[in-house]
């Protein structure tokens, strides 16, 4: 039986996230992310990036997607298409 003060291997490194305002959500990989329908998309990349945007044509990752918008400051409703 495990000494209660010993540390568990299955310990786990962290991860660092940065958070884009304009774009996606940056994860050091490896990376899994489970769907709403139990699907996992895996990524094995060092970093990678996930959509906030919901306009990526591959979920859940960014396609730049969020590039052909352009948001209004002061605005609090949906951004609108670049002309």
């Amino acid at each position: 039986m495990p000494n209660a003060s010993e540390q568990p291997d299955t310990a786990v490194a962290a991860r660092r996230v940065t958070v884009d305002p304009e774009g996606p959500v940056l994860i050091e990989g490896p990376v899994e992310v489970p769907a709403a329908d139990g699907t996992v998309a895996r990524s094995d990349r060092f970093v990678v990036a996930v959509c906030l945007c919901r306009r990526t044509r591959t979920p859940p990752w960014c396609d730049t997607s969020h590039r052909r918008r352009v948001r209004h400051p002061g605005t609090t409703d949906a951004p609108e298409s670049t002309p």
